[in-house]
């Protein structure tokens, strides 16, 4: 026996399974369906703030990569110049000095009394072992010191009774070190002690 459904009954949207049968969908599939689409705009706006995020900091890297580079170029440049500059206050010194010799010079040529000349030089060469030293560079002992060949090149041997063997007893040239380095070893020579008869 049929029934009639009321008038005002509305059936439900329905679509076939593979049944055969319905199956209804309600408001809580739309609903679902609201709620995915603004989880992926939600996800989207994520994903622009990120990549947005990176850009900004592959900005930084850039810029902080260019800053480094520019200032290795700079200490470069300044280390340089260091090195070619560093023998400024020497070469000052040395300036001076050669116009005191000048001064000297002029001063014995308008003299027949050479003593002016040989105080006036003497002064200029204690004034050039004084820049010398206030650049670290300083005489080697030489005389009467026990034979070092990293200090003292010898050029001869003689025998004397004021002096012991192997020791100097005479600087052909004086030796400069440079700090603790020798720049230019002393030549001497080198007494083997009294002769023998």
């Amino acid at each position: 026996m049929n029934e009639k459904a009321p008038e005002n009954f509305k059936p439900d949207r329905a679509s076939p399974d593979s049944s055969g049968t319905a199956e209804t969908i309600g408001f809580e599939d739309f609903d679902r369906d609201l709620s995915e689409n603004t989880d992926s705009a939600s996800e989207m706006s994520e994903l622009e703030q990120v990549k947005c995020a990176l850009a900004e900091s592959e900005k930084r890297v850039l810029i902080a990569a260019a800053d480094l580079e520019n200032f290795r170029k700079r200490a470069s440049r300044n280390a340089q110049e260091s090195v070619k500059y560093a023998s400024l206050p020497v070469m000052n010194g040395l300036l001076e000095s050669a116009d005191n010799l000048n001064r000297a010079i002029e001063a014995a040529e308008n003299d027949s009394d050479r003593t002016a000349l040989l105080v006036g030089v003497k002064m200029v060469a204690d004034q050039i072992l004084e820049i010398l030293k206030s650049g670290g560079c300083q005489p080697i002992a030489a005389v009467g010191q026990p034979f070092d060949p990293n200090l003292h090149e010898a050029v001869q041997m003689q025998a004397s009774a004021d002096f012991p063997p192997n020791t100097v007893m005479a600087e052909i040239r004086t030796g400069y070190l440079l700090h603790e380095r020798v720049i230019r070893p002393a030549q001497v020579i080198i007494s083997t002690g009294p002769a023998r008869h």
